[in-house]
């Protein structure tokens, strides 16, 4: 047995389905079980997050430094929001490829070039 219980919109539902050995049986039959191969998976694709977030980096690193105000103004245009533009901004102070240091009245952020 199967008891289904939640809402759809403003809508009740409390189903019970009865199943006997039978009818799992037909059910597993039609259900394909496929495991995906660790070498056959795609890459993952990149979602509207990671695209901001990657080019919120390269925007940085190809500026190499820019101030609080500056950077959060670019950001904000390139999410189309302040609340958005925010995340990235607070995401780039805690990576370890930015630098956060006192400009005067705003922080600086600075690309860090890795060392190899």
């Amino acid at each position: 047995m199967v008891r289904i219980r939640g809402t759809i919109g403003d809508w009740p539902v409390d189903l019970t389905l009865e199943m006997d050995d039978a009818d799992w049986a037909r059910l597993g039959a039609q259900v394909q079980v496929v495991t995906p191969e660790a070498s056959a998976a795609p890459a993952k694709p990149l979602n509207q997050d990671d695209k901001q977030w990657q080019i919120a980096k390269d925007l940085l690193r190809n500026a190499g430094q820019l101030s609080g105000p500056d950077l959060l103004e670019q950001l904000e245009g390139l999410t189309g929001s302040a609340s958005s533009g925010k995340r990235l901004l607070v995401r780039l102070r805690h990576s370890a490829e930015v630098k956060v240091s006192s400009g005067g009245d705003t922080p600086l952020y600075s690309w860090i070039t890795p060392s190899l």
